[in-house]
């Protein structure tokens, strides 16, 4: 029996249980300044994400790691001055909750006081179950992320998939159940097998967001400028190029140089 899809005005924590409930598929798409945030909400997206992925495409750094709250905070406040629908969720960056609980805690109080964001995202299972249950006793809420964590990227040695050997997949499974149970509203999963994350968003009633985790979890999220094709150099199997804006933009600020190098631009309308 099919269920009339929901028109939400908002959509909050509780939307998207809703929606996994109902079988409704969930989208989210990061977004790091108030001009692609503006175009992401309006274009209908569930969820926002201010992905720690800023790191690398909007500072141009390797990793994730060397963002730091501050800079968190600056490109969350840009982003929910821009939305009237979409959820706001903000990572918290390496370092601003691993080392205790206390910590984990005045970082997520400083990022829903100071940028007006809707929900903290944090890397990793059971190693940070006492930072988790700090902040959701704070009242604030969590996504967790499981599978690759790009901020242990030096632990792993490797962006490969994660959860192919047996013992890592059941771990995964174990800490998916782990953050249902501490209060998790979403879980994302990114790059691990496609069967092992199908059986996580079957296994546990919180909305499961893949990122190269197939189509069988319970919502989809990439990196707008991937998905935008901004970023020519990035092209891994799960990305999907929705436009060639790299080419686009290219051709377009080519076109305009020539334009003022000719003196064609400005003409005779284009001045007062």
């Amino acid at each position: 029996m099919s269920v009339a899809k929901k028109d939400y005005k908002r959509i909050t924590t509780k939307s998207l249980i809703e929606m996994k409930a109902n079988g409704e598929k969930i989208s989210m798409l990061t977004a790091y300044d108030f001009t692609m945030a503006k175009i992401v909400d309006t274009a209908g997206v569930d969820v926002i994400l201010v992905g720690d992925s800023a790191s690398n495409v909007m500072a141009g750094h390797e990793t994730t790691l060397p963002i730091t709250l501050d800079q968190m905070i600056y490109h969350a406040s840009s982003v929910v001055r821009a939305i009237e629908r979409a959820l706001v969720v903000v990572d918290l960056p390496f370092g601003s909750y691993q080392s205790d609980p206390k910590e984990a805690l005045r970082s997520s109080i400083r990022i829903m006081k100071e940028s007006g964001g809707h929900a903290v995202k944090l890397e990793g299972g059971s190693e940070i179950k006492d930072s988790i249950k700090k902040i959701l006793n704070a009242g604030i809420p969590v996504m967790g992320h499981l599978g690759l964590t790009p901020q242990s990227i030096y632990k792993f040695g490797t962006y490969t998939v994660r959860a192919k050997e047996d013992a890592e997949a059941e771990k995964l499974l174990e800490d998916a159940k782990l953050l249902e149970k501490l209060g998790c509203f979403a879980l994302v999963l990114e790059k691990i097998p496609a069967h092992l994350a199908e059986k996580v968003a079957q296994s546990i009633s919180i909305p499961v967001i893949g990122i190269g985790a197939g189509g069988g979890v319970d919502g989809q999220v990439l990196v707008i400028h991937d998905m935008l094709g901004m970023n020519n150099e990035f092209s891994p199997r799960f990305l999907r190029r929705y436009l060639d804006l790299y080419d686009q933009m290219t051709k377009a600020i080519g076109n305009y140089v020539a334009d003022v190098k000719s003196k064609d631009f400005p003409n005779a309308n284009e001045q007062y």
